[in-house]
């Protein structure tokens, strides 16, 4: 197959895509597919076909897949633009075909490339004219904040593009003729050999050159690329790596110089650097861009659907943002895998050309269009400081399109007759001493290139990883921001799913609003408040509406293979249902349990673990959220919405004589039959332990002990054990550990043992905290974290994991997922357990916890009054029941106690009603 019919095969493999890509944003506007509507890709692809006859004809032997890159390219800008500035597209397919045209003109009419070197200093002093000719006062125009613009009448034009060709055909036959002089270095310093400051001149006046560019024009963009170039030829004339330090230096230089003197240059690095800081204000163009691309996800949200068009003049300087937010990754990634294959084709030419002069024209331009492309995209990712240009033959603008398609053709001309490697091999077969140096100095070029090639596929894998981690791995962080107003406009438009209790209570639902978006409304009022948390596109999200977004939102827990489809190509469906494990009955009893009270109360089903009531106390009604949130300055409020079950640590007081009598039994340590002093008061660790009222047992069992709940003989037990074994032990059932939930869960804690004195390890197995010491005091715990020490007791010594989600179900009824009991821990014996839970139920029939007595159920429990440095103690209280089955556990505090009820009474009405509902009365 000859070059040019490879280059037509390359322009058919292209021509779909770019059909395809505009057919879907003709589909998303509503129109049918017919010749006319898809016109503007037919016409393009004929305009390429045309500018295909031309290489034909003029440039027969030039690489074949510059041609169809190009096209591709320009194919996905104009769809592009269509999408985002329909207005704006016409304009642009007519520069296109300028360009073609002068492209075409290129072909024509340079019959020798090589010609230019004549008029470098022509070509050079145009160039800068032209790069400097916005400062000019009347025709300079500042667009954006940067003055890189001619304006006359409504016609403007960037005059920076055509300039940085100029220049970079002034540099080819500069560095031509003067390329033995620049590979020579003449100045020593110390070992090294340095050039000297003729040599370094030229670096000089570029470098110069930039720096006028960012400090005047404001353009930090040109100045890069222009600079980078340079140094780009400069390394693949000479080959020395001393060009490419001296670069850096003086890059560093005027990047230092620029950022002290220049208020837009430290605006462009703080922004950079933070954009978020001020999401509203210069950091807004950034943020809206990294919102949209952390959108988009591995395939993208599908042409037209996205959110990029509230990125300001996202068709110019953002496109690459709105391709990565539609297309997703893997269409990004093509896009700059296009932009790599354009750059090994253009080295490929240089290494082919016949003279030096085509080869640095070719390295020159190849390099202008791919770093002012890897230089666009790393600051829409935020990988270095944005600059204002755009992405070569997408983003919208007549004078970066223009230029590119006359680059286009010079690099077809320098491949067109590209003989000099074949010519110069066979001079060496012949002998001759000026062809072998000829063939070494080709080698030494091809090095060189191949030596760049590798650098710029590193730089665009750095592209590709970068964008890895905006739009994949840290897409739910930018997505879960508070000024993420693109998460919050998705919302508003997406039905979320309904949260609801075991028995089918409604307790959050979305209603559609006239214009399409939807409201989240809580019709239970206060029921299970603190567990559904609330949705708000000003607030965010708590409790299981922030647990359970991504299922609420329907973007995860999907029930069907077309629910994976839908959401992968973008088809906004109604969100998923949550069914939770609350029983409304047993929550409202809990929730009524607490009354009068600030505190906690939370019910197990030990069997499963499964959370049947978690309720707070104060409560809120849902449905008032956003004004407690909004006068969170107010003790009342936050105080409302402070979830006391899962993130209060409390002083559990003798319930946590529970935990220390299962471990004393399981260890040996003691028996129900052991007996121990009971005084009122007694030294140990030479400080007092005391029973309540200091009232005096005299001497009883442990067993007995329990039922009255004695300080002392607990103390005693405490010591018995040790602080070792006694915190390892509650750090079994879940103490000092992070236990999963779906809602935030503070960690229960216990102390250092070996700082634990034999007097504090009294009173923590008594459940008192009294330390003083660099680990916390303990026992603290949560209810729920109680709740768990009862469920052990009740199923046998095992803990199962606790849960809130019961099911997920899609919009169709669909299960999608259902949550299986699992096991927590196995923290004693099912013999022990049975053991504990005989004495536990002596404290309900004849002890402490009477008021937990159910007529014709065996109920078992424990009390505990817990000191605070507040007036009035809390009181406790743990049960659970039926002892010889049980079905539920429950654990509820009431914070400053005044005696007139106590914990283990409002217990009774919770546990009849949990019963009843669990079958068990």
């Amino acid at each position: 197959m000859t070059r040019r019919n490879t280059e037509l095969l390359l322009l058919l493999i292209a021509a779909p895509i770019v059909i395809l890509l505009y057919a879907m944003i003709v589909m998303n506007e509503g129109q049918t597919l017919s010749v006319e509507t898809l016109g503007v890709p037919l016409g393009i692809f004929g305009s390429f076909a045309v500018a295909h006859l031309a290489v034909r004809k003029w440039a027969p032997a030039a690489d074949p897949a510059i041609l169809p890159i190009a096209f591709a390219l320009s194919g996905i800008g104009i769809a592009f633009i269509t999408r985002l500035a329909p207005d704006m597209a016409i304009r642009q397919v007519m520069w296109l075909f300028l360009g073609i045209v002068c492209m075409i003109g290129v072909l024509v009419f340079m019959k020798n490339i090589d010609r230019t070197a004549n008029y470098k200093y022509t070509l050079m002093i145009f160039g800068i004219l032209l790069l400097l000719s916005p400062m000019l006062p009347g025709i300079g125009t500042e667009i954006s904040g940067s003055r890189i613009w001619l304006s006359v009448g409504s016609f403007s034009f960037q005059p920076g593009e055509i300039a940085k060709i100029l220049i970079v055909l002034f540099l080819a036959g500069y560095l031509a003729a003067n390329r033995e002089m620049l590979s020579v270095f003449t100045m020593r310093l110390g070992p090294l050999r340095l050039p000297d400051i003729r040599t370094l001149l030229p670096m000089l006046l570029v470098w110069g050159l930039a720096l006028i560019v960012v400090i005047f024009e404001k353009d930090l963009g040109s100045a890069l690329v222009v600079f980078f170039v340079f140094l780009t030829m400069l390394y693949v004339t000479t080959g020395k790596r001393v060009y490419i330090a001296v670069a850096i230096i003086l890059l560093a230089i005027g990047g230092v110089f620029a950022y002290s003197a220049f208020s837009h240059v430290q605006i462009r690095v703080s922004t950079w650097l933070d954009p978020f800081a001020d999401a509203q204000g210069t950091g807004y163009q950034l943020c809206q861009a990294i919102y949209s691309m952390a959108d988009g996800g591995i395939f993208g949200v599908g042409i037209g659907n996205g959110l990029c068009d509230k990125i300001p003049v996202v068709e110019s300087d953002y496109i690459f943002a709105a391709i990565c937010e539609e297309a997703g990754l893997l269409g990004a990634a093509g896009v700059l895998l296009l932009f790599v294959a354009f750059a090994v084709r253009g080295i490929v030419t240089a290494a082919r050309a016949k003279s030096d002069v085509s080869s640095f024209i070719a390295t020159g331009l190849t390099a202008s269009i791919v770093l002012q492309a890897f230089i666009i995209v790393g600051g829409v990712t935020r990988l270095i400081p944005l600059t204002g240009l755009t992405l070569p033959f997408i983003s919208q603008g007549g004078s970066s399109l223009l230029a590119s398609f006359i680059a286009v053709g010079m690099l077809l001309k320098c491949g067109d007759e590209a003989t000099g490697v074949g010519r110069e091999m066979t001079g060496a077969i012949g002998g001759s001493a000026h062809a072998q140096m000829g063939v070494l100095g080709r080698v030494a070029l091809g090095k060189r290139l191949t030596g760049l090639m590798i650098v710029i596929c590193l730089m665009f894998a750095v592209l590709v990883a970068n964008l890895t981690l905006l739009m994949v791995v840290n897409a739910d962080y930018y997505q879960n921001l508070s000024t993420n107003n693109h998460t919050t406009a998705k919302e508003a438009t997406r039905e979320r799913g309904t949260i609801s209790t075991s028995d089918g209570v409604v307790l959050a639902q979305s209603i559609q609003n006239e214009d399409g978006t939807y409201t989240r409304i809580y019709p239970a009022g206060v029921l299970a408040s603190h567990v559904v948390g609330y949705s708000s596109t000003k607030y965010g999200t708590s409790g299981i509406e922030n647990a359970c977004n991504d299922t609420l939102s329907g973007s995860t827990d999907f029930a069907t293979w077309t629910d994976v489809i839908n959401n992968y190509a973008g088809i906004s469906t109604s969100g998923n249902d949550v069914k939770l494990t609350i029983n409304s009955e047993i929550q409202q009893a809990a929730q009524d349990a607490l009354d009068g009270y600030s505190g906690a109360c939370v019910v197990l089903d030990p069997e499963t673990g499964a959370v049947l009531a978690l309720a707070s106390s104060p409560t809120y009604d849902a449905a008032e959220f956003e004004s407690l949130l909004s006068n969170s300055t107010d003790s009342s409020s936050s105080d409302a919405l402070y979830n006391r079950a899962t993130q209060a640590l409390y002083a559990p007081g003798s319930t946590f004589k529970m935990l220390t009598l299962a471990t004393a039994l399981q260890n040996g340590i003691a028996s129900e039959d052991t007996v121990y002093d009971a005084p009122g008061s007694m030294d140990i660790g030479n400080a007092p332990v005391t029973n309540f009222d200091d009232t005096s047992y005299g001497e009883i069992t442990l067993a007995r002990a329990t039922e009255v709940s004695s300080n002392t003989v607990f103390g005693q037990v405490g010591v018995q054990i040790g602080p070792e074994l006694l915190v390892r032990s509650a750090e079994q059932y879940g103490f000092n550990n992070t236990t999963a939930f779906e809602l935030p869960l503070s960690m229960s804690l216990m102390p250092d043992p070996s700082e634990m004195t034999t007097w504090e390890t009294a009173w923590a197995a008594v459940g008192q905290p009294v330390g003083e010491h660099e680990s916390a005091a303990g026992p603290q715990a949560t209810v729920l974290q109680m709740a768990m020490v009862g469920a052990a007791i009740a199923n046998g010594g095992t803990i199962m994991q606790p849960y809130l989600v019961d099911s997920v179900y899609n919009a169709e009824g669909e299960k999608a997922s259902e949550t299986s009991p699992t096991v927590y821990a196995n923290v004693m014996s099912t013999s022990t357990a049975d053991r504990v839970l005989e004495v536990l139920q002596g404290v309900v029939e004849s002890g402490t916890g009477k008021g937990a007595a159910i007529s014709g159920v065996n109920i078992a429990g424990k009390t505990g009054t817990a000191q605070t440095d507040k007036e009035l103690d809390n009181s406790w209280f743990v049960g659970m029941g039926p002892t010889e089955d049980c079905k539920v556990v429950i654990a509820i505090v009431l914070e400053e106690n005044d005696g007139s009820t106590n914990a283990a009474t409002r217990a009774n009405n919770v546990l009849s009603t949990a019963l009843k509902v669990q079958g068990a009365l």
